[in-house]
């Protein structure tokens, strides 16, 4: 039962990583031809449309008048366009918004503060109400913790006029990546996601997401799509493939960045990442047969699969993290299914090429010095698998219809700073001691073909308990 297992929890990541490997190569192959030329901000086009941008806000008092002024900065004609601040706040971010709404407007800017006194939707909710006053025939939103540049606008609103296209999305560049070693794996984590994974599928004429925010809408297609639901905790992802399915073009502008801050805690990024596994599976239980269904190609479907399955890798690591000592305990002791089995595991290794050339190939896209840069990628395959175990829960959650709030993701300091569960905290910890003993086995007994794995699945859980108890720790 161990060996069935454990075979088919490494059948499945290596799947995915052999998906990521395809990926690659669509890169690689793209490389030699020549590249759309970035959005021109003096392309001449026709009539300019008016333009709505959409600030949902819950309890950001730290950042909500960054992002207004940023916002309110950005260059367009001022008769064309229109703030919305969509503020569901219950905290001293409705006074900030309100005085800076209110600055603006005084400067002569069409900025509007919308309340709500309820959540319902969650940020959904907002961005549907907002949608009902907003004069724009295209709407830009941007998250609290971004600030987008003044250009994008006249950059974007051109290569709407295409027929067909129904959302532009730019890539997320970091404004606080190089802070910690925590904001560096997440900043590697989301250049795969923008340089590989987004290129790939869109020059593959396969399906992307609208990432939430960063991105230029047609009014027209959101509601030809059927608008926002507030039925999963991936709005923008749901939104997407129901868009795609009803025939619209997507684009994605790797050129074109909008820089944001990381959550600078591993209790944000938990909530953050746990919103994203729940709403990604409750996204797939709404759209797969629909998927399925629909009148698109087969690699359509087959992409659209794998994206919106691709969560199903973190049980697979937590099998895998707690099967592998106990697989070669068995086979030290006579036990286990032999050198074929774990010949044919070896196989797995193509997925672990496929998640390398990955990340070398998003470096190498964004960044001059990305040969001196691969040398993290062990530290960032730690780090990256070090929430399976409550991305896992979200996952289960999701697949047995548990009813979670929209939880944001909280900033590094202020009243809402999130806390870790001592449950899940002591949890991971158990995992580290269980995978140390596990590495300590196999250096004693010299099964160095293993070492390597046993090394990464000890560091992933020794780098979540490090952080855990020192955040635990931090009362302040």
């Amino acid at each position: 039962m161990i060996a069935v297992l454990y075979a088919g929890a490494m059948l499945v990541l290596a799947f995915y990583g052999a998906n990521l490997l395809w990926m690659s190569i669509v890169i690689a192959r793209s490389e030699g031809t020549p590249q759309d030329p970035p959005p021109d901000i003096n392309r001449k086009s026709g009539a300019r449309p008016r333009v709505t941008i959409q600030i949902p806000l819950y309890n950001e008092a730290l950042v909500a008048q960054r992002v207004i002024d940023a916002c309110a900065a950005i260059k367009y004609p001022r008769d064309l366009l229109q703030l919305q601040v969509l503020d569901d706040s219950t905290d001293e971010t409705v006074e900030i918004t309100r005085q800076c709404v209110s600055d603006w407007q005084s400067r002569g800017l069409n900025i509007v503060h919308i309340r709500r006194h309820h959540r319902k939707g969650y940020k959904a909710g907002a961005l549907a109400n907002g949608l009902q006053s907003a004069t724009g025939e295209l709407l830009a939103i941007f998250d609290a913790d971004f600030v987008p540049s003044e250009d994008f606008l006249l950059r974007l609103v051109p290569l709407m006029e295409e027929d067909g296209l129904g959302m532009i999305q730019m890539r997320w560049g970091h404004m606080n990546a190089q802070s910690s070693l925590l904001t560096r794996i997440q900043a590697w984590s989301l250049d795969a996601h923008f340089a590989v994974e987004q290129v790939a599928r869109n020059t593959s004429d396969c399906f992307i997401n609208f990432n939430g925010t960063a991105g230029l809408w047609k009014r027209s297609c959101i509601v030809d799509a059927g608008g926002w639901h507030g039925d999963t905790l991936a709005e923008d992802l749901d939104l997407s493939y129901r868009a795609q399915l009803r025939g619209w073009k997507f684009r994605y502008i790797n050129e074109l960045e909008a820089p944001a801050e990381l959550p600078a805690t591993l209790a944000a990024l938990r909530v953050q990442q746990t919103r994203w596994a729940k709403g990604t599976a409750e996204t797939a239980r709404k759209l797969l047969r629909r998927l399925w269904r629909a009148a698109v190609p087969l690699k359509t479907k087959i992409q659209g699969t794998v994206h919106l399955t691709a969560h199903a890798v973190y049980p697979c690591l937590v099998l895998v993290t707690l099967l592998h000592p106990l697989l070669l305990f068995q086979e030290a002791q006579g036990a286990g299914p032999g050198q074929v089995y774990f010949g044919v595991m070896g196989l797995g290794l193509i997925g672990l090429l496929g998640f390398f050339l990955a990340q070398v190939f998003a470096q190498r896209t964004l960044y001059p010095d990305w040969s001196c840069r691969i040398w993290f990628f062990p530290i960032f395959m730690a780090g990256s698998m070090g929430l399976a175990i409550s991305n896992t829960g979200a996952l289960w959650a999701a697949w047995r219809r548990f009813s979670t709030d929209f939880e944001r993701t909280p900033k590094a300091k202020g009243r809402y700073k999130a806390r870790t569960s001592p449950l899940i905290a002591m949890t991971e910890a158990t995992m580290a001691v269980y995978s140390v003993v596990g590495l300590c086995y196999l250096l004693w007994n010299g099964i160095w073909a293993a070492v390597g794995f046993q090394t990464l699945f000890s560091m992933s859980y020794i780098f979540v308990m490090r952080y855990n108890i020192f955040e635990l720790l931090d009362r302040n």
